[in-house]
């Protein structure tokens, strides 16, 4: 299914208020109705946990130290404890097997499978968790292998019954193959359930150079560097949405990383990596990183099974050189994510049991230090820690620091158009910015339409600064169209720019935003977000659409547009966008409000009109069907012959009706299209609700139809409030244009 985008508009027009009614035919009622008394409830917490395990000089864990023992520091200031706890994990090891591991009506092990929004279900209080990570995902199998066996030995022999184990693998995706759970029978069964074919194709490529390659079928030796940095990528991103999983939990956890290194490239990957440990920290997850190659032996002419190497490496010492340092390199990030974590790594050892002994010594008895810090600034930078305590015999473990979070102002570009994907996809909408949206469909031929949709926001909501003797500001809108499924079908991603002589006339009206989306017939759910650039306040919309199949209907006719303003078009390239005609745009009324002084202009279209044979003369139409008084003129035979006019009512009083239009020809023969623009002036209506009944009848197929619009007259606005009575202003539009997916 296809979509384009139309020339994407903005206007500012006068503005006065909303209709209760839904603003256009096609404009259902906003989805999900059932959510209206709902409130969005944002939550912020600056509370830092700090994990301490604290020893004493013969190495035993000290469990009788209170809150006013412990002194923090952040970047050298000290800061003020406000809560303190202390996790007892022994205590359930020597009371035997737990009673229940969940609590609530939920299921056994529903942490990691629960929904963002969903409470956690696990009862973590004094329980050990550990999770399992495999990345097979550049293993060979008889690495998967050694890393299953570790895992085997320890649930057979060394789990506790106070521990909480699940299983996650990294193939060619990212599996949760065990919720949180302490039946060792589950356990095995998901762990025997790995095979040596588990990992397929993402092992690093070679830098390009054939020195020191494997002699295999020739010389040529491609560059996969930027394949390796999309492989480092990849694994910290997997790591990075295990962190948001299990921050949803307060406890501390411990994360086993069996891996055969990671190569970074460069700088590459440091952003990545970055974002990894600082979500680790947010999610109070230790990292123990286990290199399950183990203890290696480098041959200068590689191993046995290895083929011949090129060049002279083998004999100068270079290609043992080379793999020491490749070596080195790979676990240099599985160092870092541990040591910046609060975890440790596990290198150049045979011995894998190492690491599950630690992670159970380090999780047995801890403190938990929580503090707000006294640093306002939410920059992202990292802030070291030093936890001190007022015994100088023991021994302190805790993690290094931690990134502080960013606030709108300090986001990169990149968190940016993550903010934006991640409200287009939450569940509940933004409120900061009032948003409004309507649509209307016009046929392009049987199978495709033009759904023209505009956006409608206050200009009081958006911040101006001043520059070069103008007020600017930016907006950035993101939307999508979903299909049956919710398949995406459409989207759209743009930044606009204001610049004006003066803010005081655009805060009193509404900035308005016109796109289109090119559609097939049927139902969809259209969402909008926008933002502001000065403070990064966000809006949204979401609405339902439905866009009938006309084939099916007596009299195939387009949506009817309400609108108060017509403008020129400066841009050639309008696309498909029907409301430009003659180098002129209609710009959709969305609140159907109107003063008496202003034109009331309606457009719609009618398909496919009968031909027949009209001997009788009919009143004449104006351009594209505008009314207007003219002599009368006998039509064509064989020609068409369609009646249109507009009525006011009030309840079931007729206030006006205009004078009929016929048209005998089609306007746009592209697309069987016969076009009315008609132009009503509203001085001779009074202020006051109406319902605006548009006539249209097939007089040689004997079809008709009687769309009815809600409108709103109100008082004229006094020359002295205002100028004009509307003022146009057009932006420029930046940014990407929208396009299928």
């Amino acid at each position: 299914m296809k979509m384009r985008s139309s020339r994407k508009t903005l206007s500012i027009f006068a503005a006065s208020g909303l209709l209760l009614q839904t603003a256009a035919p096609v404009l259902a009622q906003q989805s999900g109705q059932a959510r209206a008394n709902e409130s969005r409830i944002q939550v912020t917490s600056e509370l830092v946990l700090v994990n301490v395990v604290a020893h004493d000089k013969k190495g035993n864990l000290v469990r009788d130290l209170k809150k006013g023992d412990f002194t923090v520091f952040e970047d050298g200031k000290k800061q003020e404890i406000s809560t303190f706890d202390f996790e007892n994990v022994d205590e359930l090891a020597t009371a035997g097997a737990a009673e229940a591991t969940v609590s609530g009506a939920a299921g056994p092990g529903m942490l990691l499978r629960s929904s963002k929004k969903a409470a956690p279900s696990l009862e973590a209080r004094d329980r050990r968790l550990i999770l399992l990570f495999f990345d097979f995902s550049a293993m060979d199998p008889e690495q998967i292998e050694r890393s299953v066996d570790a895992a085997k030995k320890f649930v057979d022999t060394k789990m506790q019954p106070a521990d909480l184990m699940a299983l996650v693998s990294l193939a060619t995706n990212m599996r949760m193959d065990q919720d949180f759970t302490d039946d060792k029978t589950k356990l095995l069964t998901a762990l025997t359930a790995y095979n040596s074919g588990q990992g397929q194709g993402f092992e690093n490529g070679s830098s390009g150079s054939a020195e020191g390659a494997a002699e295999t079928s020739g010389a040529f030796s491609a560059d996969d560097t930027d394949f390796n940095t999309f492989s480092a990528d990849r694994k910290l991103l997997a790591l990075q949405s295990l962190m948001q999983a299990l921050g949803r939990l307060p406890q501390k956890k411990s994360l086993i990383y069996f891996s055969n290194g990671i190569s970074q490239s460069g700088v590459d990957n440091q952003s990545a990596l970055r974002a990894t440990t600082a979500a680790a920290v947010k999610a109070n997850v230790s990292i123990y990183s286990l290199d399950i190659r183990g203890l290696q032996a480098f041959p200068p002419g590689e191993e046995a099974q290895s083929a011949s190497l090129h060049g002279q490496s083998a004999y100068s010492g270079a290609s043992v050189l080379n793999d020491l340092s490749g070596n080195a390199a790979s676990q240099e990030t599985l160092a870092t994510l541990s040591s910046d974590t609060g975890g440790k790594a596990f290198f150049d050892s045979n011995d894998f049991s190492r690491v599950f002994s630690q992670v159970q010594k380090d999780s047995s008895a801890y403190y938990v230090l929580g503090f707000t810090s006294n640093n306002p600034l939410k920059d992202g930078k990292f802030r070291r820690l030093k936890v001190q305590v007022n015994r100088p015999d023991l021994k302190l473990d805790f993690r290094a620091g931690y990134y502080a979070g960013r606030d709108f102002e300090h986001l990169n570009r990149a968190d940016r158009e993550q903010q934006l994907e991640d409200e287009l996809d939450a569940q509940l909408p933004r409120v900061d910015v009032p948003l409004y949206a309507g649509a209307a469909y016009f046929r392009q031929d049987d199978a495709h339409y033009y759904l023209a949709v505009s956006l409608v926001i206050p200009g009081s909501q958006i911040p101006f600064v001043t520059e070069k003797d103008k007020d600017n500001a930016t907006i950035d809108i993101i939307g999508e169209a979903l299909g049956g499924g919710k398949l995406r079908v459409g989207q759209l991603r743009d930044t606009v720019k204001l610049a004006v002589e003066s803010t005081q006339q655009v805060r009193r009206k509404n900035v308005q935003y016109n796109t289109g989306f090119v559609l097939a017939p049927g139902s969809y759910h259209l969402k909008f977000v926008i933002r502001e650039n000065q403070t990064g306040r966000m809006g949204s919309f979401e609405t339902d659409v439905q866009i009938p199949d006309l084939r099916k209907m007596p009299l195939k006719m387009s949506s009817v547009v309400l609108s108060s303003l017509r403008a020129p078009v400066t841009n050639k390239k309008n696309g498909a966008n029907p409301l430009v005609r003659d180098q002129m745009e209609l710009v959709p009324s969305i609140t159907h409000v109107f003063t008496p002084d202003q034109h009331l202009y309606l457009q719609y279209e009618v398909y496919d009109a009968a031909k027949g044979k009209n001997p009788a003369p009919a009143a004449a139409a104006g351009h594209n069907g505008t009314a207007k008084d003219a002599p009368a003129a006998k039509p064509p035979k064989d020609s068409i012959r369609v009646f249109t006019n507009i009525e006011f009512l009030q309840g079931a009083t007729k206030i006006y009706e205009s004078k009929p239009v016929v048209a005998n020809e089609v306007t746009a023969p592209e697309r069987k299209a016969v076009i009315f623009q008609m132009d009503l002036p509203l001085q001779a209506l009074k202020p006051g609700l109406y319902l605006c009944q548009v006539n249209v009848i097939d007089d040689v197929a004997g079809s008709f139809s009687f769309p009815r619009l809600p409108l709103l007259i109100r008082e004229a606005v006094p020359a002295a409030a205002s100028k004009t009575g509307i003022e146009t202003y057009r932006a420029r539009v930046l940014g990407q244009r929208s396009g299928s997916k």
